[in-house]
């Protein structure tokens, strides 16, 4: 079966991690690797994608400075999110064209692995139909809660930028947002919903195996160091 390299960078600024992110795309799109699945942690940062509205942004440049917290543009789809310590941060680059061109189901399987993940934890997460990204129902009948969201851009059917997971994540920051702007919803973390502490070394696994199952590749982890390598020759595109 076909490769699913898997990298983790660790801690990276958002604009290290989209750098390598776009030699990644320009080597798979030259066939120069195979798929790839990089997961990191970023430092405090807001992102706004392609449908993103501004209103959703709650802080000023003032309080954003002040907390620490970066704020991005990217191509990705969806509108404003939250990343920052304690939180998975997912980067596949797969070639779609040889697995699927179907972006809706594209989405679903990244949904699926995150869903089938959680259940590892003994946590029911699930999809809201309209909505991306994972659910989950707290006690007291208050409305479901977000555990991990999803924005992907695709070129040539090449896919990049993921989902991001809420494990270990200070919730507080998505204060400072209208996450995914659906306003009358919060974000919790794996944490939260088991009351214990959760290493992320626990759930990067589980995640990489169940999308690596869904997407029919199988899991073969790397360096950054090798990843790098590969990529040294094709140019950005």
């Amino acid at each position: 079966m076909p490769s699913l390299l898997t990298a983790d960078l660790g801690l990276v600024s958002w604009d290290d991690a989209y750098a390598l992110q776009q030699r990644l795309v320009s080597a798979r799109k030259a066939g120069a690797i195979d798929d790839v699945l990089l997961f990191c942690q970023h430092p405090h940062v807001i992102t706004l994608g392609r449908a993103a509205n501004q209103k959703n942004l709650l802080a000023s440049e003032h309080v954003l400075r002040q907390k620490g917290v970066e704020l991005r543009e990217t191509n990705r789809g969806g509108d404003i999110t939250y990343h920052g310590p304690g939180q998975i941060v997912g980067y596949p680059i797969l070639n779609l064209d040889r697995i699927r061109r179907d972006v809706h189901w594209y989405v679903r399987t990244l949904e699926g692995a995150m869903i089938r993940a959680s259940a590892d934890f003994g946590v029911s997460a699930y999809r809201i139909p309209g909505k991306t990204g994972i659910w989950v129902q707290p006690p007291g009948g208050i409305p479901e809660e977000k555990l991990a969201a999803i924005g992907v851009h695709i070129s040539r059917w090449i896919t990049s930028h993921g989902f991001a997971y809420n494990v270990a994540t200070d919730l507080r920051y998505f204060d400072l947002i209208v996450p995914c702007g659906i306003a009358d919803r919060k974000a919790t973390s794996l944490e939260k919903i088991l009351h214990r502490n959760v290493a992320l070394d626990e759930v990067r696994p589980r995640l990489a195996q169940h999308l690596a199952e869904l997407l029919g590749l199988v899991v073969h982890p790397v360096s950054r160091g090798a990843l790098e390598s590969a990529v040294a020759s094709p140019a950005p595109q």
